[in-house]
């Protein structure tokens, strides 16, 4: 068999969010079309969705939630900068909002994701594989440092970095959705100083933001990562990170993290993305483009900036001073 191109983890996000979420997720596993999972464990169903992950040994990381629902460290249940008058998370753009006037109080940051790490220890019984952040949380000015401090000293190696070559031009994007795109590159790009000097490692390339919901089909999800490949030396492996949210739409009002469950969750759209990973059509265009899927654990990861065999890979891992 010939080296493959392209080594890619298919992780789908929000496991735990709602039991029809979860059932579409373990189908997808099952089916070999998702290969690693990040858990809520905010999650309406984040118990049951462990005990899944446990009966399928399904590789799970954790899904670092500080914009949705309700907080699991007890401290931070009564006044905190990260809540709002009910007692829930600020919200995907309410936190971002906070973070950029300097409203959030680091140190609770760091209470909320160790109470989350040491849940996720308490439900699987051991660490997570990965941490990546719900709504790209974890690469935030400011959050990503102190994201990167708590997974060094929890011994998590393993991360997201969400920088997707060519979304900008991604023009099937509504003007909103390519806009946050791009503001989590921005944050992503100078997120890698702080995750590469706490020695956080993460895949070559990063796909999902153009391809979710709606806007996913075996043609984009190829074409996205046909773009990473551009330039790749003849005989070298590439490792790669294609984020999902493959399910079955929630039915209020079960599901969410103490809010119950969102718009996108209970549309059409994660729906869309099962029916679009477990078809045959992509696995046949992933296997006919020399990518070959796997879990995490699977790669042969480099430490950040060591052996890169291509341009397209290089700015990722360079301190955002040398941009």
């Amino acid at each position: 068999m010939s080296r493959p191109r392209m080594r890619l983890v298919v992780t789908a996000d929000d496991f735990g969010y709602c039991p029809r979420r979860d059932e579409g997720i373990v189908e997808a596993f099952l089916a070999g079309a998702v290969t690693s999972v990040s858990l809520l464990v905010n999650g309406a169903a984040t118990e049951s969705a462990a005990e899944l992950a446990r009966r399928h040994s399904i590789p799970t990381g954790l899904h670092a939630n500080l914009s949705e629902g309700r907080p699991v460290g007890p401290a931070l249940r009564g006044a905190s900068s990260l809540l709002g008058p009910e007692g829930f998370f600020l919200g995907k753009m309410g936190f971002r909002e906070a973070v950029a006037a300097g409203d959030v109080d680091l140190p609770q940051v760091r209470e909320e994701l160790e109470a989350q790490l040491s849940c996720f220890r308490e439900l699987l019984g051991r660490a997570p594989t990965h941490v990546d952040g719900h709504q790209h949380v974890h690469v935030l000015p400011g959050v990503c440092q102190v994201f990167a401090e708590v997974l060094q000293a929890y011994g998590v190696r393993f991360t997201r970095l969400p920088l997707e070559r060519g979304v900008a031009d991604c023009t099937w994007l509504e003007a909103p959705a390519r806009a946050f795109a791009c503001a989590v590159e921005r944050d992503a790009r100078a997120a890698v100083g702080p995750f590469s000097r706490h020695g956080l490692r993460w895949t070559d390339a990063f796909v999902g933001l153009s391809t979710c919901g709606r806007h996913m089909s075996a043609h984009r999800v190829s074409g996205a990562l046909a773009r990473v490949l551009e330039g790749t030396l003849a005989g070298h492996t590439l490792t790669a990170e294609l984020m999902a949210h493959p399910g079955y739409p929630s039915v209020p009002p079960t599901g969410g993290c103490g809010e119950g469950p969102d718009a996108f969750s209970c549309s059409w759209e994660r729906l869309h993305e099962l029916r679009v990973l477990t078809a045959p059509t992509l696995r046949a265009q992933l296997t006919q483009d020399g990518v070959q899927l796997c879990a995490l654990d699977d790669l042969d990861f480099k430490w950040p900036g060591e052996e890169i065999p291509c341009e397209a890979t290089l700015e990722p891992f360079l301190e955002p001073s040398l941009l």
